[in-house]
C-alpha cells in the first residue's frame, strides 16, 4: 500500500509539471471534440495526432494519447442526447433514453447525469488501475516467450470473436495485419522478407500511416459520400442542468452497477466500451422497478451506460500497461505510440519508467476532473460544433493525415502507404469488414513472431513444448473458449427455439 501511494505521489509530481498539465488539458478537451463529433472517434484523432508527439517526450506525448481516448467517452453523450445523433458507437445506448428525456424538456438532467456518472466511474476505474496494474504486472514477471506468445495469440482469438459479425471476416483482416506486419527485416534473422528490391520497405510498413490511412483518409471519403444537413440542437440553459432528487436516487445506483460491470468487461479482449453499454443497459432494464420506461426515457439508461464506457476505458489500460498486451483497437493505438518512443509496456514498465506509468494514473485522475468542470459549463457549445461544415473539417483532416504521414521518416513511400490503406479501409468498410482487428495484428504481428521464434528455438523446435508450461496451457486454453462458446450458445438457443411444444391440455392453453 504504501509503494502504491508513493508512486501516486511521484506520479502527481510528474503530470502536473506545466507541459504534462498542458498535455493533459489539451488531451480531454480534443478527446470531447472527438466524442461531439460524429465520424473520426479516438482512434481517428489519436492516430493523426501521434505525428504531433514527435517531439515530446514519451509521458507527455502519452498523457496527450490517453486524454484523447478516455475523453472521448465524455464527449460523445452530449450529441446522444440533444440532437440523437451518437458522436460515439460507445454512445449509441445513451441516445435510446437520454433524446427520450430531451424531448420531454429533461435534457440538462440527463447531460448533468451522463458526465456525473462519467466522473465517478472514470475516478473509480483509476484506482482499480492503480491497484491492479502493478500486481498483474508482478504476476507476469514469470512469464517468458511461450507466455507472451500465447498470450498474443488469445488476444487475437478474443478480439476476433468480440467483435461481432462473421468470425472469418475478423480472421481475414487478422491475416492481412499480420501479413502486414511481415514485411522488412526479420529482427532475429536479419532477411529482408517483402521488400521487392526497395530498401525504404526494409525497415517495415509504418504504424503511423497505415493508421491514419485505415481511420483518417477512409472516414473523410465515407463522410464523402453522405449527404447530410446541419441538426437542430436543442439549448439547455444553466438552471436545467441540475436533476431533482428523484432522478439523482434512481442514477447513483446505475453508476455504480455501470462502473463495476464496465471495468471488468474492459479487462476483456474486444470492444469493451461498447460492449458494457450494452451490458450495463441489459442489467438496468432488468434490476429496475421502472421498466416500462426504458426506451421512453429513463434516467437509469443514460446513467449505467456513460458510467460503464468510462470506467471500461480505465479497465482496458490494465492489460496495456502492465502486459504489454492491447486488448482493444484505441490501446492498440497507444502501444504504438509508447513504442515509437521507445517506451516497452509491459511487467518491467513500472520498475523501469515509471515516470510514464504512474504520470499516466495521476494524470487520469487530473483529466477527469477537467473533463467534469469543462462538460457542463461548456454543452452549449459543444453542441453547436455539429454545424460546422463537414466539407471543412474534412479538408483539414486530410491535410493533417498527408503532413503526419510524411513527417514519419520524410518519405513518399509513407504518403502512397496512407493513400493505398485509405483507398483499401474505404472498400472494405463498404462491403462490411470491421478495421480493427486488421490494426490489432499489425501492431501484435511483431511481437507474436518474434517470441514465437524465441519459444521454437527453446523448444528445439517441437510445438509440443508449449503444452508443457501450466500458463501457456491455460492461456490457450482461453483462446479456444473464446472461438467455440459463442457459436455452443447460438446452437443451444437455436434448439431452443425450434423444440416443438406440447399439444392439448390446460396448461397449453394457458401458455398461448
Amino acid at each position: 500500500m504504501e509503494s502504491l501511494s508513493s508512486g501516486l505521489l511521484y506520479g502527481f509530481s510528474v503530470a502536473l509539471t506545466p507541459e504534462n498539465l498542458f498535455a493533459c488539458l489539451m488531451g480531454v478537451l480534443l478527446g470531447t471534440l472527438v466524442g461531439v463529433l460524429p465520424g473520426i472517434g479516438p482512434l481517428g484523432a489519436m492516430a493523426l495526432l501521434i505525428p504531433v508527439t514527435f517531439t515530446f517526450n514519451a509521458t507527455t506525448a502519452i498523457i496527450l494519447m490517453a486524454g484523447i481516448y478516455y475523453g472521448a467517452m465524455y464527449g460523445g453523450s452530449t450529441t446522444s442526447i440533444l440532437v440523437n445523433v451518437p458522436g460515439e458507437a460507445t454512445s449509441v445506448i445513451t441516445a435510446l433514453d437520454g433524446y427520450q428525456m430531451a424531448k420531454k424538456g429533461r435534457a440538462g438532467a440527463a447531460l448533468t447525469v451522463a458526465a456525473v456518472g462519467s466522473f465517478i466511474a472514470g475516478t473509480l476505474g483509476i484506482i482499480g488501475l492503480q491497484f491492479f496494474a502493478p500486481k498483474l504486472a508482478a504476476i507476469a514477471l514469470s512469464f517468458s516467450a511461450p507466455e507472451y506468445f500465447a498470450l498474443t495469440l488469445v488476444g487475437l482469438l478474443f478480439l476476433s470473436r468480440l467483435g461481432g459479425g462473421s468470425l472469418v471476416r475478423a480472421f481475414l483482416m487478422i491475416g492481412l495485419g499480420l501479413l502486414l506486419g511481415t514485411v522488412g527485416m526479420e529482427k532475429l534473422s536479419g532477411i529482408s522478407r517483402f521488400t521487392f528490391g526497395n530498401v525504404q520497405l526494409s525497415q517495415g510498413i509504418q504504424f503511423v500511416p497505415v493508421a491514419m490511412g485505415l481511420f483518417g483518409i477512409t472516414e473523410v471519403l465515407v463522410i464523402a459520400e453522405q449527404v447530410t444537413s446541419s441538426p437542430a440542437v436543442a439549448r439547455v440553459k444553466f438552471r436545467e442542468l441540475f436533476p431533482n432528487s428523484e432522478e439523482w436516487a434512481r442514477s447513483l445506483p446505475a453508476m455504480f452497477r455501470g462502473t463495476g460491470a464496465g471495468f471488468f468487461v474492459g479487462l476483456v479482449p474486444g470492444p469493451a466500451g461498447v460492449l458494457s453499454t450494452f451490458l450495463s443497459y441489459s442489467l438496468e432494464k432488468r434490476v429496475s422497478r421502472h421498466k416500462e420506461e426504458f426506451g421512453k426515457g429513463a434516467i437509469e439508461g443514460v446513467a449505467g451506460p456513460e458510467a460503464a464506457n468510462n470506467a471500461a476505458s480505465a479497465g482496458a489500460m490494465i492489460p496495456l500497461l502492465a502486459l504489454g498486451i492491447p486488448f482493444a483497437p484505441a490501446t492498440a493505438m497507444l502501444l504504438g505510440a509508447l513504442m515509437i518512443h521507445g517506451v516497452q509496456p509491459g511487467p518491467l514498465m513500472i520498475e523501469e519508467r515509471p515516470d510514464v506509468f504512474w504520470g499516466v494514473v495521476a494524470s487520469m485522475y487530473v483529466g477527469n476532473v477537467a473533463l467534469l468542470l469543462l462538460n457542463l459549463p461548456l454543452v452549449g457549445l459543444f453542441a453547436n460544433l455539429l454545424r460546422v461544415p463537414k466539407h471543412m473539417l474534412m479538408t483539414v483532416v486530410v491535410v493533417l493525415c498527408l503532413v503526419g504521414a510524411y513527417s514519419v521518416n520524410n518519405s513518399v513511400l509513407d504518403i502512397a502507404v496512407l493513400v493505398g490503406m485509405g483507398i483499401m479501409g474505404y472498400v472494405l468498410r463498404k462491403i462490411g469488414f470491421d478495421l480493427a482487428p486488421l490494426v490489432l495484428a499489425l501492431v501484435l504481428g511483431p511481437m507474436m513472431e518474434r517470441t514465437m521464434c524465441q519459444t521454437m528455438i527453446m523448444a528445439n523446435g517441437d510445438p509440443s513444448y508449449l503444452l508443457s508450461r501450466p500458463i501457456t496451457v491455460v492461456l490457450l486454453l482461453l483462446g479456444l473458449t473464446a472461438l467455440a462458446l459463442p457459436p455452443l450458445v447460438k446452437f443451444v438457443i437455436r434448439r431452443g427455439h425450434t423444440a416443438p411444444r406440447p399439444t392439448g391440455g390446460s396448461d397449453t392453453g394457458s401458455i398461448g
